[in-house]
């Protein structure tokens, strides 16, 4: 895991650090309230590569943002889900949604292409 050096303690770049990059907010997003397995994330997110999404599931629970439960069935089931620290990021994530959703957003994002 790469943290951003953070010589100030600036708290916006302490999250960034923790939970900036191109998909580890799309998957805290996804699994929101509930539990989702590997493959239902994967559907949720088709541009993500399995190995891609195996190691940001991997650091997320390293981090503790969220649970892996090994169902002991055949054929194996894993589900992933949010702990309390990440369930705690929902109501950043939502706000972020809703600036994605503007038209200010919407406006910058044609600039960007």
């Amino acid at each position: 895991m790469r943290f951003i050096d953070n010589p100030y303690q600036c708290p916006v770049t302490r999250t960034m650090s923790i939970i900036g990059g191109k998909w580890k907010p799309i998957i805290i997003n996804c699994l929101g309230d509930k539990s989702l397995r590997f493959g239902k994330l994967n559907q949720l997110m088709p541009a993500i590569s399995n190995k891609v999404l195996s190691n940001e599931l991997k650091e997320l629970e390293a981090l503790t943002l969220i649970e892996r439960t090994e169902f002991q069935e055949l054929p194996p089931r894993v589900e992933y889900k949010l702990t309390m620290a990440g369930q705690s990021l929902l109501p950043l994530m939502h706000e972020v949604a809703k600036w994605g959703n503007s038209h200010l957003a919407k406006q910058l994002e044609t600039q960007l292409h």
